[in-house]
């Protein structure tokens, strides 16, 4: 009978400390539950702040692209400026030929006849002469080679300068000018000089076969004195090209 409580309050022991046990299992259990519940809450939160960025980001993208960029008018206003050019316009004559001049007309030969021509001294270069025809016919004309002199009643023709060939024939539109420069004399130093009151100018054609048209007829600048070996250049559509040489 003794030894049966005994057994009975040993059971009863037992039993209470494996309750015990449990209870105690089962509380860890749910603390770890809770635990690991929170992280995903903690990570949500984190992440809001950067939807929200990127939905800013996107909306002011979208604003950007409905109002343009400042930067598309640099085309336009670059070929702006670069079509802008001088309005001035210029009396001499151009280095090209085209078909057709001024009114649809077609361009013909400088002669004395369509031209006005000068002669007159220059300070520089020394003892040059400047020849000028200016086109005072209604269509344009070629001022062709070089012009052919005659100084008083001088049989020989007076030297062309070869070196002075310009690119192109010179054309005239009415009222633009062409140029030849007159050496009086040439090296070496020290050759007779004849003291000249006349000068004959003489027109060529293309083809550069002796004189074309009415020469133009010409007083000599006071004191004029030439020789031998002096030059006339080719037609320069500017007048320093003329004087360069």
């Amino acid at each position: 009978m003794r030894n049966h409580i005994r057994t009975t309050a040993l059971a009863a022991t037992a039993l209470l400390a494996a309750l015990s046990l449990t209870a105690c299992g089962g509380n860890d259990n749910a603390n770890d539950s809770k635990a690991g519940a929170a992280a995903p809450a903690a990570n949500t939160t984190a992440t809001t702040p950067h939807t929200d960025k990127d939905a800013k980001d996107t909306k002011d993208a979208k604003d950007a692209k409905e109002t343009g960029s400042g930067t598309a008018q640099a085309p336009a206003q670059n070929a702006s400026t670069t079509s802008k050019g001088s309005t001035g316009g210029s009396k001499s004559g151009k280095s090209s030929a085209g078909s057709t001049g001024s009114g649809g007309k077609s361009p013909v030969t400088c002669t004395g006849s369509n031209t006005k021509v000068t002669v007159t001294k220059v300070s520089r270069p020394i003892n040059h002469l400047l020849l000028t025809a200016t086109n005072t016919g209604s269509a344009p004309c070629y001022a062709y080679h070089a012009p052919a002199l005659g100084f008083d009643d001088a049989q020989a023709a007076f030297p062309v300068l070869r070196d002075s060939i310009p690119q192109a024939v010179v054309t005239l539109e009415p009222g633009q000018s062409a140029y030849a420069s007159i050496g009086l004399s040439g090296e070496p130093d020290g050759q007779e000089l004849h003291k000249g009151t006349h000068l004959t100018v003489y027109f060529t054609g293309k083809a550069n076969q002796g004189s074309t048209g009415a020469p133009a007829k010409l007083t000599l600048p006071a004191g004029t004195s030439w020789g031998d070996n002096g030059f006339v250049t080719y037609w320069q559509s500017e007048m320093a090209d003329a004087l360069m040489y």
